[in-house]
């Protein structure tokens, strides 16, 4: 058996030629012709089809086939039908990467979940545009002449001025602007203290290994020291923070003391003590990653570890979680002896963050613009917080929210078991989220439990009420 049919333009707003054929019947071969049709990307996610009656006259079949077809590419997930909306092409039906290409148009970019619940990133929407605009604005006109050549290393002195009248008021940084080392990030911070094996570098960087690590953190982190040849070390977690009474002949150790990552909570004021103590006997330093110290919630402020002992941590910070990632601009508060070290890692021209954007971020901060906009956004994440406590609440009360005091996500407790299919349910409904496991340290002696990180300040504020009912949809039950 082999039929044709075109449908016509007026229906889905494009034709399109289905082949009917091979075993089965007309009811088989329409479901393969459908599921081919959303492969090859001929029927594109959210397309309407046409209605039963519509489809059975054109093909010359009972209303009933069509309708069994649909219900069965339904069940599988290829197809959705809401009452009002009729049947339509599933958003997760993926299509293949090289589906048809029309010339002269450039190939359509892979679709995104459509629920990003990941951690590490704001409200995109959210960003202050007009502020920036302004002091984008105010920054060019007041910038002088030599503003606009070869960039100091060091960063713009209007920015650094800015930001050690800001982190001293805002976390408790006892720095001055001479000390202060515009950086790209996090990320490119690690590679300048690091270095990169096998690059005229035989030293290493500026600091050396062993680096003493939490059990959890980013493993984008751990694989950049492993490529600089540097070994990291796991230190255990439990409710006050990273044991660092573990701490050993490490020459170094990186933590997270506002917010621990991903599990959440602050160091302990005690061994916030202990570690100094320990870096003072060892001659070693801590690094200090203050990734989204302004947000908190239920909490008084926790400041930065840096201000019991500005000469043995190195604090690092930047505005990839309260401006945007998209600016690249961050910073390193350094002990005085590590500064020309560090300069000189970096060269002797600014090659990665934007002398402009420096200019703009200085006016930002010093007009008071930055302070509005993190107030405006603690508000709107601690009710994103809420919302998220209250619908798993209500929707799931057996799973255990935990590290919700502050930041920008948290973890949700999962029964033993279960983290693997409830990551992989939440793929498949075109939920994005991260399993609590995936940041877990390969030498790890202990484990946190099952789990998921869930970054509830990702979605738009329009589209985060549908995200929180696909999450509540995916998770396991108890």
């Amino acid at each position: 058996m082999t039929e044709s049919w075109v449908n016509s333009a007026e229906r889905i707003g494009a034709d399109l030629h289905l082949e009917l054929s091979g075993p089965g019947g007309r009811r088989a071969a329409l479901i393969r012709a459908l599921r081919e049709a959303v492969r090859g990307g001929r029927l594109a996610p959210g397309t309407r089809l046409p209605p039963y009656r519509s489809l059975a006259a054109d093909l010359g079949v009972a209303r009933n086939t069509v309708a069994d077809a649909y219900a069965e590419l339904v069940a599988e997930g290829w197809l959705t039908a809401r009452q009002g909306s009729g049947t339509r092409v599933a958003e997760r039906a993926e299509p293949l990467r090289h589906a048809v290409h029309v010339p002269g148009k450039a190939p359509p970019r892979a679709r995104g979940p459509r629920h990003d619940l990941r951690q590490g990133t704001p409200d995109a929407s959210a960003f202050p545009r007009t502020a920036w605009a302004a002091s984008y604005r105010r920054a060019l006109q007041a910038a002088p002449s030599e503003a606009f050549g070869p960039g100091d290393p060091a960063g713009r002195p209007e920015l650094r001025e800015a930001l050690a009248e800001y982190l001293a008021r805002a976390r408790g940084v006892r720095t001055e602007p001479g000390r202060i080392v515009i950086c790209s990030g996090f990320a490119h911070a690690l590679r300048l203290l690091f270095g990169q094996r096998g690059q005229g570098n035989p030293d290493g960087g500026v600091l050396r290994g062993p680096l003493a690590v939490e059990a959890y953190g980013l493993g984008f982190h751990r694989d950049l020291l492993t490529a600089a040849g540097v070994r990291t070390v796991p230190l255990p977690l439990d409710e006050h923070g990273a044991r660092v009474d573990r701490l050993g002949r490490e020459r170094a150790v990186l933590l997270t003391p506002a917010h621990q990552f991903p599990t959440g909570g602050p160091l302990h004021a005690e061994r916030r003590a202990a570690v100094i103590d320990w870096a003072r006997a060892r001659g070693a330093v801590v690094l200090e990653d203050d990734y989204d110290g302004e947000f908190r919630y239920d909490r008084k402020p926790v400041g930065a570890v840096q201000g019991l002992a500005p000469e043995r941590v190195i604090h690092i910070g930047s505005v990839s979680k309260s401006l945007s990632p998209a600016l690249r601009l961050g910073w390193m508060v350094l002990p005085e002896r590590f500064v020309d070290a560090v300069l000189a890692a970096k060269g002797e021209r600014e090659a990665w963050a934007s002398v402009l954007d420096q200019l703009a971020l200085a006016d930002f901060v010093v007009s008071g613009s930055y302070d509005r906009h993190v107030r405006r956004m603690r508000q709107r994440y601690r009710r994103r917080r809420d919302r998220l406590v209250e619908a798993l609440a209500e929707r799931a009360p057996h799973v255990e929210v935990t590290g919700v005091a502050a930041g920008l996500h948290a973890v949700l407790r999962l029964p033993s078991g279960t983290e693997r299919s409830a990551v992989k349910a939440a793929a498949w409904h075109g939920v994005a989220l991260d399993g609590l496991s995936a940041f877990r340290h390969p030498e790890a002696e202990e484990q946190a439990g099952d789990g998921v990180v869930v970054g509830y300040a990702t979605p738009s504020e329009h589209a985060y009420g549908a995200a929180l009912e696909a999450l509540c949809a995916v998770l396991p039950p108890g």
